[in-house]
């Protein structure tokens, strides 16, 4: 009786976030708010837990098929990337990589060194650059604070997402686009079933092959894999309402595990984030004059091209820009070279530690 009682309240508070959620998404995407989804989701099931003082989960098996959708999601710039792009800027984009994640490596711990209540791995995480609506997930993955992580994550995400136009603005660029314009594509129903199928087993293949961050590079894996058989001219995006479902369901993990306890120890440690996200910023920036350099490009393009985030929002404006593949092609070489070794770089950090003798 009172496991049908609590579910029973489960069930009636789903049904009041997940259409608040819907309403506040599509409000968030018509004002153009940086990731409005996750954001969305987080704010309603956030204030259900918070009300409630109750923590709001999310059903596992769904949770994992969103996760397949992200993967997707973050592979899907590979599969319209041309190859001789890709080996063109490969060396640049693993530099600005390395440069990128020692930044947020060396920022994660004296982050955990200046608030020692934040573990190495969630102050690591947080400060990691390259696809904030994946590193919560990461977090959750490899033991670390997802709920720390999402909110340090989304608040370089909006610094990021709001500072860019502005400065973008004062560098000199085309004012006509000079990206080609991208093919029609189609979609099957066998295409659209492909992708059902690679978010439902993503995961179990990316724990065989022992990859890091499974739920996220296994579906990556599976969808390059795939794009190498299908058609250029068939698409393997996931539908629209599939993509706000995965966002959603983030924000959802996230939002749902808050308490009065999370926010005031993030509210507390709030200057020393807001500090290191400055410096990533600016650490970035700087990468873009070499890169310029090297690459014989307008620092616009470069600007864009080691921004650390926001890849709508850089896409959008390297359209409008006039910039060449250059900032499309450094962006997902550094996505994919993050997920890749966000996994790999907590465990070497966990074995230095284990490495250290104790103090007596």
């Amino acid at each position: 009786m009172r496991r049908f009682i609590t579910d029973r309240d489960l069930a009636l508070r789903w049904s009041v976030v997940a259409p608040i959620s819907l309403a506040l998404g599509f409000l968030f995407a018509f004002l153009h708010v940086p990731a409005a989804w996750i954001l969305a989701a987080i704010a309603t099931s956030g204030a259900s837990a918070l009300i409630t003082g109750k923590e709001l989960p999310m059903n596992r098996q769904l949770f994992n098929f969103a996760r397949g959708f992200i993967g997707i999601l973050a592979a899907l710039p590979l599969l319209s990337t041309e190859l001789f792009q890709l080996g063109r800027f490969v060396l640049p984009g693993i530099a600005v990589t390395i440069v990128t994640l020692m930044i947020g490596v060396s920022g994660g711990l004296l982050l955990t060194h200046k608030e020692p209540e934040i573990s190495q791995e969630t102050g690591v995480l947080s400060m990691l650059a390259g696809g904030a609506s994946i590193m919560p997930l990461l977090a959750k993955d490899l033991g670390a604070d997802y709920r720390y992580v999402a909110l340090s994550q989304y608040l370089r995400l909006l610094t990021v997402s709001v500072s860019l136009p502005l400065i973008t603005h004062l560098f000199p660029h085309s004012s006509t686009s000079t990206a080609l314009p991208a093919a029609a594509q189609s979609q099957p129903w066998w295409a659209l079933t492909i992708v059902i199928v690679i978010a439902l087993v993503g995961h179990r293949v990316g724990k065989l092959l022992r990859l890091p961050a499974a739920s996220i590079l296994g579906p990556m894996v599976l969808l390059v894999v795939t794009g190498f058989f299908i058609p250029h001219e068939v698409s393997l995006a996931p539908p629209e309402p599939v993509r706000y479902f995965a966002f959603l369901s983030i924000g959802w993990i996230c939002g749902g595990s808050l308490s009065l306890g999370a926010l005031k120890a993030f509210a507390s440690q709030l200057p020393s984030t807001i500090l290191f996200v400055v410096v990533l910023i600016a650490g970035c920036a700087l990468t873009a004059w070499p890169l310029m350099s090297v690459l014989h490009i307008s620092y616009f393009e470069a600007y864009l091209a080691t921004s650390p985030g926001a890849l709508e929002t850089v896409l959008a404006l390297s359209s409008e820009g006039g910039a060449g593949s250059v900032v499309v092609t450094t962006q997902v070489i550094r996505l994919i070279s993050v997920i890749a070794l966000a996994g790999w770089i907590l465990a070497f950090l966990q074995l230095l530690r284990r490495g250290k003798p104790k103090a007596s």
